[in-house]
């Protein structure tokens, strides 16, 4: 139990709700999806929901069910309306961030990006941050500002309709004549994600920036780069990423698929289920370099070079789905540089033609 993460959960319950409900076709938010993804994170230590629960009668015995502890935020009538249960729940989240030192994962509901400085002070609190949202209705500047960042359509479990129903708003009991303000309308962020429909991700696209990001912790760290740790840097480079999207149930299957199409290597790591994940020596990569000098021997000729400038072009023409980045090569410059260093070209700068040239070497 020792090694296991500590949760605290704050949810900002009218904007996860009203989330929900204006863009799931009115249908009820449901805690349970967000309640088995943590479990898989950690022990969840604290449960906070805030909201001014007189709207929200049927989903505060759901929650209570669940063991949320449900906080009153009433909001006043004849005023103008000041966002109350933020503040308020702002407030607990930094107090507990300093009065439970155990507590090494916070949890924050919601896709208002007002709750963006909280989450920046909890990260410079050493503490992890973990943000959930409702996709079509989450601020484009939260996403980026946390470790990870789950939209709750996505998680296992939600049923998400095909078309979005219209608007609706919780209603809450209230006698035949009144004059109280309507409930609470959740209004789009100005920086919402778009609406669009999402376009399916591609497995190549990931391929590539797996490869780029293992090329770049070799680089920099100079060391083992395992499974955890590159799911760890993927996950700083975006935090909405999942595996999921791109149709593989753990991280463990997705680099088992992309081993078998050779573009990463698996070796036992320093824990089980752990493996090292490292770049192919050879391969692929030998495959490209014999490519570009059989491009550069068409286009040279006998001792003539060839400009890099346009030369990306004509490999393309050669082979379509030519990429250097599939390799781990942040630029075809690099990729040029280390097909020298192979010895397939001989690659210099020319300060008469401003470019380099590149010649074919000897086979």
């Amino acid at each position: 139990m020792d090694q296991e993460d500590r949760i605290a959960l704050f949810l900002d319950y009218e904007n996860l709700a009203l989330g929900v409900r204006d863009h799931h076709g009115g249908r009820p938010f449901d805690f349970r999806p967000i309640a088995d993804a943590l479990a898989e994170r950690g022990r969840v230590v604290v449960r906070r929901a805030y909201a001014d629960w007189s709207y929200f009668d049927e989903d505060r015995r759901m929650l209570t069910r669940s063991h949320v502890e449900l906080i009153e935020i009433p909001q006043r009538m004849g005023a103008s309306r000041k966002n109350a249960a933020d503040i308020k729940m702002a407030v607990d989240a930094v107090e507990l961030a300093f009065e439970r030192g155990y507590i090494s994962t916070f949890v924050i509901c919601t896709g208002d990006s007002d709750f963006t400085p909280l989450v920046h002070k909890l990260r410079e609190l050493n503490k992890r941050v973990i943000g959930v949202g409702v996709e079509k209705s989450t601020s484009a500047l939260l996403p980026p500002a946390c470790d990870e960042f789950l939209y709750y359509d996505r998680l296992e479990g939600v049923d998400v309709p095909p078309s979005a129903g219209r608007r609706t708003r919780p209603t809450r009991p209230e006698p035949a004549a009144s004059t109280a303000p309507a409930g609470p309308v959740a209004e789009p962020p100005l920086d919402a994600a778009p609406t669009a429909e999402e376009t399916p991700r591609d497995v190549d696209t990931l391929a590539v920036l797996l490869v780029q990001t293992v090329a770049g912790m070799q680089g920099s760290a100079g060391g083992e780069v395992t499974a955890s740790g590159l799911k760890r840097a993927l996950l700083r480079k975006d935090p909405t990423f999942s595996e999921s999207d791109y149709g593989f149930r753990t991280f463990g299957e997705l680099l088992r698929h992309l081993a078998g199409h050779n573009v990463v290597e698996l070796a036992p790591g320093p824990a089980k289920g752990d493996p090292e994940v490292s770049l192919p020596e050879r391969g692929d990569r030998e495959v490209e370099f014999a490519l570009l000098r059989s491009v550069v021997v068409d286009l040279a000729g006998e001792g003539g070079a060839v400009a890099l400038s346009g030369l990306k072009d004509q490999l393309r023409r050669a082979r379509p789905d030519f990429s250097e980045k599939k390799l781990g090569y942040r630029s075809f410059l690099q990729f040029c540089k280390a097909a020298a260093t192979a010895g397939a070209v001989e690659l210099r700068w020319s300060p008469d033609d401003g470019d380099y040239l590149l010649t074919p070497q000897a086979p």
